[in-house]
């Protein structure tokens, strides 16, 4: 039994590597002009990490099958590596610990590049609220300005997802709320991230971005999406019995479809 294990060890660790190395179920394409620096960093994670497993378990295979017993045969004496187990287990944990302070310090500078870095100047201003289990953004009217919200007015039967005051606030009144994030291809975007209830999270693989939402924190992101197109939005945090079903599209448009849908939203008024 103990030859088989070793096989079977040896088969799984060359199929999974097989795997990833083919990138069989991978990533979608990248639309982000952060995103060839992520895939970079992914890759070179995966390389790294892919062959101290194949390694480890190529070498958990052969000490099984250079030591197991045959059945029905002589036991083998057991051998101890020169000077015990102990410097063998430091190598081990020095490799390993040197790998990840490697990784650490490399997706630091890729990770401050995304998320430390300020948007550009211009970049097009976009507030976004998750709720269970929803999304809505919320883009400034003809002044250019934002309503302010009130908690205390947030009321999903009325649509008022923002807390909105049009009433009393002018710079409500022309606030155009929508139920999917609609971008220009190009246009550096700023999204402030509102949690109404719970923890929930904007994901959208496409664009290598995965930044959750805290309630009481208001939570800037800023990207650029450089293909025009529909994309999926998830939310990757279990924020209640309807997680599974909390999704939203980001829709990449040319600059001209994007101002002509931003028109007609304000028609709507």
């Amino acid at each position: 039994m103990g030859r088989l294990f070793a096989v079977v060890v040896t088969l799984i660790a060359l199929a999974s590597a097989t795997i990833f190395a083919l990138h069989i179920w991978w990533l979608p394409p990248d639309i982000s002009t952060h995103g060839a620096r992520i895939d970079r960093q992914l890759n070179e994670t995966m390389v790294v990490a892919g062959v101290l497993f194949v390694l480890g378990q190529l070498a958990l295979a052969f000490f099984v099958w250079r030591f197991s017993t045959r059945e029905g045969g002589p036991s083998r004496p057991s051998r101890a590596f020169p000077g015990g187990p102990t410097p063998l287990v430091v190598l081990a944990t020095v490799l390993v610990g040197v790998e990840i302070l490697v990784l650490t310090f490399v997706g630091s500078k890729v990770w401050a590049d995304v998320y430390q870095t300020p948007p550009a100047p211009g970049a097009l201003q976009i507030e976004v609220v998750g709720e269970q289990f929803a999304f809505y953004f919320r883009y400034a009217g003809a002044d250019g300005k934002f309503g302010a919200m009130h908690p205390e007015l947030m009321n999903d039967a009325t649509q008022n997802f923002f807390g909105l005051d049009p009433a009393n606030d002018t710079t409500a009144r022309d606030d155009i709320v929508v139920g999917s994030l609609v971008i220009p291809v190009n246009q550096p975007v700023v999204l402030r991230l509102h949690a109404k209830d719970v923890n929930h999270s904007f994901y959208v693989p496409e664009l290598r971005i995965q930044q959750d939402f805290v309630p009481g924190m208001v939570i800037p992101l800023h990207f650029t999406a450089t293909k025009p197109g529909k994309y999926e939005l998830v939310c990757t945090q279990l924020c209640g019995l309807g997680h599974y079903n909390m999704r939203a599209y980001v829709e990449v448009k040319t600059r001209p479809e994007f101002d002509q849908w931003l028109k007609e939203r304000a028609a709507e008024l």
